[in-house]
């Protein structure tokens, strides 16, 4: 007993239990069989675990659908807070440039001025860690 059907597949891209069970529960499991009541216990079976995949598919359908315009706005505020921090660590890195540029052209100029200085500061945080 083969029971195929011509239903119309679902558009989801999941298989359903009608294309994976096809001919499974047909009545043949075991030799003696009659085909009787067994088989409608088991299209029955089958028609609620039919009915429980296709509601979980469209639950999850629905969920997606739902979930999608979220997870789009997510990784746009990602994308923008990445982009962000890489500019402003470009900025950073720049002004650090230009700071240590700066020092070394005051101790070029001012070597006297910049030991002494070096001298006292050193001084003091020798003293504070006392």
């Amino acid at each position: 007993m083969d029971h195929t059907t011509d239903k119309p597949t679902s558009s989801t891209p999941f298989p359903t239990s009608e294309s994976s069970t096809s001919g499974q529960y047909s009545g043949g499991s075991s030799a003696g069989s009659t085909g009787g009541s067994s088989s409608m216990s088991s299209n029955r079976s089958d028609e609620l675990l039919n009915r429980v995949v296709q509601g979980a598919h469209e639950t999850i359908d629905r969920l997606a659908g739902t979930a999608a315009p979220h997870v789009h706005r997510l990784h746009e505020q990602v994308t923008h807070a990445g982009e962000s921090l890489h500019l402003n660590g470009s900025d950073l890195s720049a002004m650090s440039d230009e700071w240590a540029n700066s020092l070394r052209s005051t101790v070029r100029e001012h070597p006297i001025a910049a030991m002494a200085t070096a001298l006292a500061v050193g001084m003091l945080v020798a003293r504070i860690t006392r």
